[in-house]
């Protein structure tokens, strides 16, 4: 940064970075290995919960028991942004609110790639055609994005739509 004048100091900076920054909640993922009894596979994949954490690194293993392995993969970030707000109300006010986990399979492995607390979001990558799956939300992250929808989300007002018979019949077409 260039210097200032004597006395002056780059405040305004400081004051821009706390407006533009985005709300986030630093999560780790679980994925799950569970073996089947089936004649083309012998194990499914499966995202089992979403823990609050700040920790980084490799994914580890929690629990390894026959048939049945728990991963978990560090580092995510749930981010909340502005333009989501209905997403996230739809989610926190239903009857199980949840986080949604994109995830592919990776070789033998089940890797999450991203992780959201908007339905609408989820709803979008499901029509990109990729694997997400729901976790329930656990309570730190309900309280988060619920004190979140309180202060930011105002529903659109609903506007009244003429009824057609009030139309000329020319223009009702």
């Amino acid at each position: 940064m260039p210097p200032l004048p004597d006395g002056l100091h780059w405040r305004i900076d400081e004051q821009t970075d706390a407006l533009m920054s985005k709300p986030s909640f630093p999560v780790g993922v679980v994925m799950q290995r569970r073996a089947v009894q089936n004649r083309w596979i012998d194990c499914v994949w499966e995202p089992w919960s979403v823990l609050p954490s700040d920790e980084r690194g490799e994914p580890r293993r929690l629990l390894e028991e026959p048939g049945f392995a728990q991963w978990l993969h560090p580092g995510f970030t749930l981010q909340l942004h502005r333009d989501e707000a209905e997403g996230y109300y739809l989610n926190v006010s239903g009857p199980a609110p949840s986080v949604f986990i994109l995830w592919r399979m990776d070789e033998d492995r089940g890797l999450p790639l991203e992780v959201t607390v908007s339905s609408e979001e989820a709803g979008r990558w499901l029509d990109g055609g990729h694997s997400v799956d729901r976790v329930g939300m656990p309570p730190e992250i309900f309280a988060w994005v619920g004190d979140y929808v309180e202060h930011n989300y105002r529903p659109e007002p609903k506007k009244r739509i003429k009824p057609r018979s009030f139309k000329h019949p020319k223009d009702r077409v």
